[in-house]
């Protein structure tokens, strides 16, 4: 079984393929420094730029694979959520060789692969449901309980911004450059996590649900407090006392579902997963919390945006033969 699969969600073109779950080749077309020059992604920009790219990169993948379109199986691609002129182009590419090629076609749901993406490193994935997984990017933040491959309840979500959306914001009140969740970890490296006491919304509430925007906001109160440019000094400490909440509520989120699920398996995923103190902080807090519970984290290379998540999502439904047909559309509001 050989699966082609394509990633275009937002500003990264991704080509990976994987063969019986052995990953072949994977590539990463990255557009942040064009993006960087307008503080976001421009999505009209990045699905011009997912265009320049696709079919070489396609190709370029295929090569150190040393396949051909004979030897695949199939081609997934995902197909929301996610910018719509991004997801477009990746679809009607994925379509176009799928029928030029005769081959079927697999449909992913990006957050699906998120969530596969916090397990994919475990060397034993038997005896592992359920699985509660805390996903963190920058358009999402829930923890999903997972019963089984493909089956898959959301039992909390932020209710505003998502986690990684409001590193975004906190960075541009800052005055760092995009992207900002690095940015805020690299200041907050050398800050004071104990500088500032910024609100922790929704910690202590029943239920699973986040809020961010209400700790952004007392950053932004903060900042304006001061009717002057912050301090070098100033930056990294709040910088250090953002990150610390942030954490702080996601991990009193996942601890307190973990205990009503009881899952043997607990993962982080998403692009914030990336983040150095929130891996160190998950594992250490969960492992504590539930000794007998397997704790799982992506390797950091699968934390971000790539198709080799997308890919082992792909491998599941070519094995049930759950196939998409060539109506298949782009959904930048799919939900799991």
């Amino acid at each position: 079984m050989i699966i082609v699969a394509i990633e275009t969600s937002c500003d990264e073109t991704a080509i990976a393929i994987t063969k019986n779950g052995t990953l072949l080749s994977s590539l990463i077309s990255s557009q942040i420094k064009t993006h960087a020059n307008f503080g976001g992604v421009v999505p009209e920009i990045a699905a011009r730029m997912h265009l320049e790219v696709i079919i070489p990169l396609i190709k370029e993948a295929m090569g150190k694979a040393k396949i051909t379109p004979r030897n695949i199986s199939a081609l997934a691609v995902t197909y929301g959520p996610g910018l719509l002129p991004s997801l477009l182009v990746g679809v009607d590419t994925t379509k176009a060789l799928s029928f030029a090629w005769n081959k079927p076609l697999i449909a992913v749901n990006h957050m699906e692969g998120h969530v596969i993406s916090g397990i994919a490193g475990l060397k034993n994935k038997k005896n592992i449901f359920p699985l509660l997984c805390l996903t963190v990017s920058g358009g999402h933040t829930e923890i999903v309980l997972m019963k089984d491959y493909g089956e898959y309840t959301i039992v909390g979500k932020t209710l505003d911004d998502a986690a990684g959306e409001a590193f975004d914001k906190v960075a541009t009140l800052l005055g760092l450059p995009y992207p900002g969740g690095p940015e805020i970890s690299r200041m907050a490296h050398l800050g004071n996590s104990k500088a500032y006491q910024f609100a922790r919304p929704l910690i202590t509430k029943p239920g699973f649900d986040f809020s961010f925007s209400g700790l952004k906001s007392d950053v932004l109160r903060f900042v304006k407090k001061r009717k002057r440019a912050l301090t070098y000094h100033e930056k990294r400490n709040v910088a250090a006392s953002f990150q610390r909440a942030v954490v702080d509520v996601l991990l009193s989120k996942c601890t307190r579902a973990a205990k009503e699920f009881k899952p043997k398996t607990i993962s982080l995923a998403g692009g914030v997963s990336a983040n150095s103190l929130l891996r160190s902080e998950f594992t250490r807090t969960l492992s504590h919390a539930f000794p007998h519970a397997t704790i799982a984290i992506p390797p950091k290379e699968l934390s971000t945006d790539n198709a080799v998540m997308i890919a082992y999502v792909a491998e599941k439904k070519y094995k049930k033969k759950d196939f998409a047909d060539l109506t298949l559309t782009a959904n930048p509001n799919a939900m799991l």
